[in-house]
């Protein structure tokens, strides 16, 4: 019974932290604002615990993400049509896409704090890997369409979260118009067959 208690402090201060940090992203104008003292002191926790748990700030990110991403994730991996395995890849594509952008939009401040803090190229970022990689694979399944590879990041380019960001806050496009224009922006590339300047061979 003693081993027990220290295990549920630590998920108890886990899933604080990570609720913490959540609203102070949500909240604050620019992700920059939002310190490891603030989300400490949010979730009535010690800075040493919080660096104990996560080794830093991009750490705490990619576990806040990942606890975020999880319902998609699991409805990615083994959910029904139109995100699941089972789905025509010419549908699966758009619905993926569509499954990024809304969750870019459901989390503005987390995903510019994500993309934008890593320090390295955000396209070696495992996130982001990780997404293409699903993209890419999906596309090589669609007959004719070559360039998976290249595809699958400009059609990803078009979710970046300071796109979204500058569209969704300055420029104060409406969700569902956004996710129409993007809709239509994948079906014209996969719509046009093998793509021009996509084709590795060229």
């Amino acid at each position: 019974m003693t081993e027990r208690k220290p295990r549920k402090d630590a998920a108890r201060n886990r899933e604080a932290v990570l609720a913490a940090a959540d609203a102070l992203f949500a909240r604050r104008d620019s992700p920059e604002d939002v310190t490891m003292a603030d989300i400490a002191a949010a979730a009535g926790v010690g800075k040493g615990t919080l660096f104990r748990a996560f080794g830093d700030r991009p750490g705490l990110l990619r576990a806040l993400y990942e606890a975020r991403l999880r319902p998609v994730g699991e409805a990615v991996e083994t959910g029904p049509p139109p995100l699941g395995p089972a789905t025509p890849p010419q549908q699966r594509v758009p619905a993926l896409l569509d499954a990024v952008l809304c969750f870019k939009l459901d989390n503005r401040g987390l995903m510019l704090a994500l993309e934008e803090g890593g320090g390295s190229s955000p396209y070696q970022a495992e996130h982001y890997e990780r997404w293409h990689g699903l993209l890419r694979a999906v596309l090589e399944q669609i007959p004719g369409l070559t360039g998976g590879d290249f595809t699958a990041h400009a059609l990803l380019s078009a979710t970046r979260a300071d796109l979204v960001e500058h569209l969704a806050g300055e420029e104060r496009v409406p969700r569902e118009r956004m996710r129409a224009q993007l809709a239509d922006f994948t079906a014209r590339v996969l719509g046009s067959g093998p793509l021009q300047g996509l084709n590795a061979e060229d």
